[in-house]
């Protein structure tokens, strides 16, 4: 399965409740953190839904 590489890029601050949950579910918690997950679609959706604070690469 394919893997991305997900690192936070913006704050959290004045972001909705959702949002701030959504990037903790993801496991990141400080600007600059990268972490991998498989290209699953509920990980795809959750980093769909934060898009605008995270940068995404995709790795073999």
């Amino acid at each position: 399965m394919a893997k991305i590489k997900v690192t936070k890029v913006k704050s959290a601050i004045n972001r909705t409740q959702k949002q701030k949950r959504t990037l903790e579910a993801l496991g990141l918690k400080k600007i600059g953190q990268v972490v991998e997950h498989d290209a699953t679609p509920n990980i795809l959706g959750m980093v769909n839904k934060v898009k605008h604070l995270v940068s995404i690469e995709e790795t073999k």
